[in-house]
């Protein structure tokens, strides 16, 4: 049956999904219109086509245990020089997020791996391009802001052609009003914020 590259994020919501989409190409990126601007979960990752039944299960699962948490992009960081990467960071959310990508590949799970990098949930906007590029888009989205509350993630997975296609969404199944203060903190939920 072969493999199949899946890749887990949460999209950034319109309209901010397609401006920072259109940003990134025109800081000449040219991945950018094949990828949806989001906060990676699970980098991509190369299974086994049968496992899929298997790990939207487990999504589905990890869905379950979250709740709607507030995030918010505010200004820009880069990787470099460890990684050609300017991104716009997450300044609110980025502890729901390192939750969920910890639940995502949790190492009794189907899609159980490490990181080649410590985990830092960002929206990359130029990635692998020349370094003046880079330069302009650290500058121009330094005073970048945008608000929403998360309600869920999605599952992707990448064509031949190299495009990221949604396969499924998993919102969340927690309620949105977070927990009373004081209450005891239960460590398989999202960390109240």
């Amino acid at each position: 049956m072969g493999t199949v590259t899946l890749g887990v994020s949460i999209a950034v919501p319109e309209p901010h999904g397609s401006l920072l989409q259109e940003r990134r190409a025109g800081f000449g990126d040219p991945a950018a219109h094949g990828i949806p601007t989001h906060v990676t979960l699970l980098p991509p990752t190369e299974v086994a086509a049968e496992a899929l039944p298997a790990i939207e299960a487990h999504l589905a699962e990890v869905a379950s245990g979250g709740r709607p948490f507030p995030m918010r992009l505010c200004g820009t960081g880069t990787f470099r020089p460890l990684s050609p990467v300017v991104f716009v960071k997450v300044v609110e959310g980025a502890e729901a997020c390192t939750w969920l990508q910890k639940q995502v590949r949790d190492a009794s799970g189907p899609v159980a791996r490490e990181l080649q990098f410590p985990y830092h949930p960002h929206v990359t906007v130029a990635h692998g391009i020349a370094e003046e590029a880079m330069d302009r888009a650290f500058e121009e989205l330094s005073s970048y802001e945008a608000a929403w509350s998360c309600t869920g993630f999605a599952l992707y997975e990448q064509g031949e052609d190299g495009v990221w296609r949604k396969l499924r969404e998993f919102p969340f199944a927690g309620p949105s009003v977070p927990p009373q203060a004081g209450a005891p903190a239960d460590r398989d939920t999202l960390p109240a914020r």
